[in-house]
């Protein structure tokens, strides 16, 4: 079994280019399935979600491989419309293939997804989305059979801005006969990216970054070359490593606008930050002090995926936090394996409060998910002693090299065989 050993106690200095966003790369993947053409995705990220939604084309008939830090999809050879259990469970996303084949074959059949246990997360705004441009859906046993006997574009509003179900719907709004509207559409950077790479297949469609999209069913896809933004939420695990740990770190690849409200909770926590086109410098003392109350919210307000590892920058912070979880039921299972190395965080429904202490004792603990496993690692990296950190694959999920990153950022950190 493979575990991070993390030994604390040292700053962090250097410079990083952050991986291409996760949570663009893997709509971007579906969306591969309406082209019937090559596309390629240009440094894209070496993540156990990436390879879950690889399988997932190839068993729909695509042809996927790699070339070089590049991942080329050809879905001219796509034959099939069903999902098995067993690759849906792989990931929470894998539902995002909905539209998509049902766009491109008139009819899809697949389970409810996996992915790491947050709290429900349904899809009936996904399902709902679906209805609206036409699509019958069954479901039984767990099962979803979906039909169309051909899409047409509708006004969709959805009652949340779910970042799912706006991309299950432009996907299928691709092949909707006519014109769709989704209103009360996430916002999420992430949204904006699949958009570009839509275009760039030859879809009319705009609007993302704000409430309304609007796409224009098209029938004449073509194949083309996309490279995705930076990991917004990579990089908020890495300024959080630097501001608890204290040093000097330069952060390329990443708008710096993508991450606002994490580098103005970490300027109110005490450090310097400069930002300009493509990069982000902080530089902190590791001595950091409480800050506002931090409520997530969808975009732009602060993110739900970045709590953990904030979370775990101030936990020998001076002062008291208050964290507010607004989007996911189970976010804090992270704290029970916190308090195991000392740390002080009382919880009351969706509410934490953390009380700074003056330090953390390294500890052997378990990865409930993928953003709580990197908090357990930032943990570690000021922790007194050694902290091992078991379930490492929730890790791998969402990080190409998490501890590869931090050791050349000076952190003593590996993974070993236990």
């Amino acid at each position: 079994m493979k575990v991070i050993a993390v030994e604390g106690g040292r700053p962090l200095r250097g410079e990083l280019t952050v991986q291409s966003a996760k949570n663009s790369v893997l709509p971007i993947l579906a969306a591969c399935v309406l082209c019937g053409d090559v596309c390629v995705i240009e440094n894209c990220p070496r993540l156990e979600d990436v390879e879950a939604s690889a399988a997932i084309l190839r068993h729909l008939g695509c042809r996927v491989r790699r070339v070089g830090e590049d991942l080329e999809v050809d879905s001219s050879g796509l034959c099939r419309w069903d999902i098995p259990d067993d690759l849906m469970r792989r990931m929470r996303s894998s539902v995002i293939f909905l539209g998509a084949v049902l766009a491109r074959c008139g009819r899809a059949e697949l389970s409810y997804p996996g992915g790491c246990e947050l709290g429900p997360r349904p899809i009936d705004l996904h399902l709902s989305a679906l209805r609206t441009l036409g699509a019958r859906i069954d479901e039984c046993g767990g099962m979803m059979r979906c039909r169309s006997g051909g899409l047409r574009g509708a006004e969709i509003v959805l009652s949340l801005p779910s970042v799912g179900a706006t991309e299950n719907a432009m996907l299928a709004a691709c092949g909707a006969a006519g014109v769709t509207v989704i209103s009360n559409a996430a916002r999420e950077p992430e949204i904006t990216d699949l958009q570009a790479f839509l275009r760039k297949m030859g879809v009319n469609v705009r609007g993302a970054g704000t409430s309304t999209v609007i796409v224009e069913g098209c029938r004449n896809f073509h194949g083309c070359r996309h490279r995705c933004i930076g990991d917004r939420i990579a990089a908020a695990t890495y300024l959080s490593a630097v501001a608890a740990t204290g040093g000097d770190v330069t952060l390329k690849g990443v708008d710096y606008r993508h991450l606002s409200t994490v580098t103005t909770a970490l300027s109110q926590a005490g450090c310097r930050i400069s930002s300009a086109a493509g990069h982000i410098r902080l530089q902190s003392g590791g001595q950091l002090r409480g800050i506002c109350p931090v409520h997530t919210s969808p975009h732009p307000g602060f993110p739900t995926d970045a709590q953990a590892v904030v979370m775990a920058a101030l936990l020998r912070s001076s002062g008291t936090t208050v964290f507010v979880e607004n989007m996911f039921q189970n976010r804090y299972r992270h704290v029970a394996e916190l308090q195991r190395m000392g740390a002080n965080i009382r919880l009351e429904g969706r509410v934490a409060v953390l009380c700074g202490v003056p330090r953390l004792c390294g500890a052997t603990v378990r990865c409930t998910d993928l953003r709580g496993g990197a908090a357990l690692v930032l943990a570690g990296l000021q922790a007194d002693g050694i902290t091992q950190v078991e379930e490492i694959h929730h890790i791998k999920r969402g990080y190409s090299d998490l501890t590869g990153d931090l050791a050349r950022l000076g952190a003593e950190i590996r993974e070993i065989d236990r």
